[in-house]
């Protein structure tokens, strides 16, 4: 079956299409750029090309991946035209991301074995962690499923008061204690309270410093050891919220957490706000760890599912 033969629903697509317009139109008018004059791919070309794929952020060894295909495509096919060289970039970067059996997903699903299906995020402050847990909750609500929220993000108190306006917002209950509170304590409450409440899935908050590592570190661990007390293989999912916009940032980030704890999941915001889209191409190649959704649009509905098929179709249209 093609890579591209999925359905795909208007709205959501539309929303895409819109949040990767800068992307887009900033990565193809450099493309023009490249191929003007030239009728065929030739090595001046892939140069170029190789140039604006890091200057996309899509970073540096998934674009040698990327130009390793297409000179594959072109030593077989001698005369391939710059006018092909469009879908061919969406064919590889599409056969690429294909290698991984992840963003398949269309839907905010969780699996019907666990219950509570516990979700720790994490992330630096300012990348939209907060903001992306209430339209998790959103999202999920409006799936149908019972939502609890914790706050054990207790080193700032704008954390707890942001989560609770999103709580209230979305009506859901949140397990939350004052600020300077033990993350461990809150997220052991928070659980309790879950299963007493027969929730489908919890979505805990956590501090996002990385100015020390050891710390980090040990927080996390203790927050996952206080969970298993409740829940004995929480949490289920470490998704860990990175801002788009950060381009190479994103990547450091990435780095640093997945070294201070199992991230099994990543979220990739601010996608509609910059130009720096081939961000989600390079980290979701580079760390082999699932985008499991991005952040198009400040609205409520704009934080999707990601799906590597919807993306590069927006991304290449």
């Amino acid at each position: 079956m093609s890579f591209f033969k999925k359905l795909f629903s208007t709205d959501k697509k539309e929303t895409l299409d819109k949040g990767l317009e800068k992307s887009k139109t900033t990565f193809f008018s450099k493309l023009s750029k490249a191929v003007a004059g030239k009728s065929k791919v030739d090595d001046d070309v892939l140069d170029n090309l190789e140039e604006i794929l890091v200057a996309s952020d899509v970073g540096v060894n998934t674009t040698l991946k990327i130009i390793e295909r297409i000179e594959k495509r072109v030593a077989e096919d001698k005369y391939l035209g710059t006018d092909e060289l469009n879908q061919i970039l969406r064919d590889e970067i599409g056969a690429l991301l294909s290698e991984t059996n992840t963003g398949e997903a269309t839907e905010f699903e969780i699996p019907k074995d666990k219950k509570p299906y516990v979700l720790m995020v994490v992330g630096v402050n300012g990348v939209g962690k907060t903001t992306t847990i209430g339209k998790l909750a959103y999202q999920f609500k409006k799936a149908g499923y019972k939502v609890v929220l914790g706050a054990a993000d207790t080193f700032r108190a704008a954390a707890i008061d942001q989560l609770q306006i999103w709580a209230d917002r979305v009506d859901v209950p949140i397990v939350r204690q004052n600020m300077g509170s033990d993350p461990a304590s809150v997220a052991f409450d928070t659980l309790q309270s879950a299963v007493a409440q027969n929730a489908d899935i919890v979505i805990i908050d956590t501090a996002g410093r990385l100015h020390n590592k050891i710390n980090l570190m040990n927080e996390l661990s203790k927050v996952k050891r206080v969970m298993q007390k409740v829940v004995a293989d929480a949490p289920h999912d470490v998704l860990l919220v990175l801002d788009g916009s950060t381009g190479q940032n994103a990547f450091e980030q990435a780095k640093q957490f997945t070294a201070a704890t199992e991230v099994t999941s990543l979220a990739v915001t601010k996608l509609d706000g910059t130009a720096k889209g081939g961000v989600v191409i390079g980290i979701s190649d580079q760390f082999q760890i699932p985008v499991k959704y991005i952040g198009v649009g400040e609205g409520i509905e704009d934080l999707q599912v990601f799906n590597k098929y919807e993306f590069v179709d927006s991304f290449f249209k």
